[in-house]
């Protein structure tokens, strides 16, 4: 091999290894400058945004119109959320990326998941779509469980309840 080859081969790996494992190569650390709604932010690295779709998990739907409320609770769920991590350093662990092109991703703050506690809290419920390769949801199922039976947060609607899923098709 030319030395030139040689000095360019471990910028080459690097991209080799970010192009076949996609799943690490969001991981780290950045600043939550954006809470999109509950399930949803954006984050800052090194002058770069970028769009954190929490995987796991599925919050109530906040409206797309004006002076429409939205999914009963979405506002409290979007709010909880900034509350863990709006302006905070965040740790980010990726599972790829979804259709929309957004990181799929479990939000840490000071080594708290902050995907499992919305669910904790009642102000999200687990994805019930396919799970993000790799991904173990057995203890987003177990919280949900708990907080179904605490009856905490959206829980408290009962029967009245609509997954956020259901709450799109309509």
């Amino acid at each position: 091999m030319s030395r030139s080859i040689l000095t360019r081969l471990p910028a080459m790996l690097l991209v080799i290894v970010l192009v076949v494992f996609p799943i690490y190569s969001f991981a780290g650390q950045y600043k939550c400058t954006r809470v999109i709604d509950g399930d949803t932010i954006q984050v800052l690295a090194d002058g770069t945004k970028a769009t954190i779709r929490l995987v796991g998990i599925d919050a109530p739907e906040i409206s797309k119109k004006k002076h429409e409320p939205g999914q009963p609770f979405s506002q409290k769920s979007t709010k909880y959320l900034a509350s863990l991590v709006l302006n905070k350093t965040v740790d980010i662990q990726s599972y790829g990326q979804d259709r929309y092109k957004r990181t799929l991703g479990v939000v840490y703050v000071n080594g708290a998941n902050a995907n499992l506690e919305m669910v904790k809290a009642g102000l999200a419920e687990v994805y019930r779509g396919k799970p993000a390769s790799g991904f173990n949801n057995d203890p987003y199922i177990e919280a949900e469980k708990e907080a179904r039976k605490a009856v905490r947060g959206m829980w408290e609607l009962g029967d009245k309840y609509i997954s956020p899923r259901d709450w799109r098709r309509r």
